[in-house]
């Protein structure tokens, strides 16, 4: 008796994990982890120490890595969590190009929280379908895109002067050739501009650059909160609005 129930208990397990394991796919590819672009987001790192109203130490003086962010899509397998030893050869790199710039030399709850929240998304890409693809690919696009060499050829440095936004605009259109999005931290009491802050290049699935928005669609002021910033706070980072902007310099941070 005991082989004829076993007998029929395997084939209902089986079907109870395929059942599970199709469940778990079609959660994956259901419209909530959908997403037709990627975004290479690039921070301003003394407008971060802003930003969060963090006393940051001696913040980078160059734009670091945000992160690299499927649209649309968020924490697409919250059981995939983010494991330190798979990247470990990238570390080097990571503590220059993606810091945490309020919690050095603490970097890794960062990382983790770019991962979880995003990277399990890009993982739908074959380029992207691991913790080390996924961090290495990232810091190979900030690498190519140079967008702190750019800048500075273009003339566009920290200053005490305020730039427009449209000749930021215009000035990284004509170098990649495709429209960026620059988002501001909006003035606050007894201010006068909005703060430079993040600077987003958008790529295809394919991994191509391509503008971040598309004639006639919606103009989004979404952007993803810094993990460290406390809520009541005030707003966050949003879509620059037309106008001047301030580029504060790294000394900026300590005062």
């Amino acid at each position: 008796m005991r082989p004829r129930a076993l007998h029929g208990v395997l084939p209902g397990a089986l079907c109870l994990a395929l059942w599970c394991l199709c469940g778990a796919l079609g959660l994956w590819r259901s419209g909530n982890h959908e997403w037709k672009k990627l975004i290479m987001v690039h921070h301003w790192p003394t407008t971060v120490c802003k930003e969060i109203e963090n006393d940051c130490s001696n913040p980078p003086d160059y734009w670091t890595i945000h992160g690299l962010w499927p649209d649309k899509s968020e924490e697409c397998n919250r059981s995939w969590h983010f494991n330190l030893e798979e990247i470990k050869d990238l570390l080097p790199d990571m503590k220059i190009y993606w810091p945490d710039v309020t919690h050095p030399p603490n970097h890794s709850h960062f990382w983790k929280h770019e991962w979880e929240k995003h990277g399990t998304c890009a993982a739908q890409l074959d380029a992207l379908n691991s913790q080390k693809k996924y961090f290495g690919k990232s810091l190979d696009l900030y690498k190519d895109l140079a967008l702190n060499s750019m800048l500075q050829k273009l003339g566009i440095k920290p200053s005490i002067n305020y730039y427009q936004i449209s000749d930021i605009k215009d000035a990284l259109a004509s170098v990649y050739g495709v429209i960026p999005k620059v988002q501001c931290l909006p003035p606050r009491e007894g201010e006068e501009v909005q703060t430079l802050g993040q600077i987003e290049l958008c790529l295809t699935k394919g991994l191509q650059l391509r503008n971040c928005t598309e004639p006639g669609e919606p103009r989004s002021r979404r952007r993803d909160a810094w993990p460290a910033r406390a809520t009541g706070q005030g707003p966050g980072l949003e879509v620059c609005e037309d106008g001047p902007t301030f580029y504060p310099p790294p000394d900026e941070a300590r005062h």
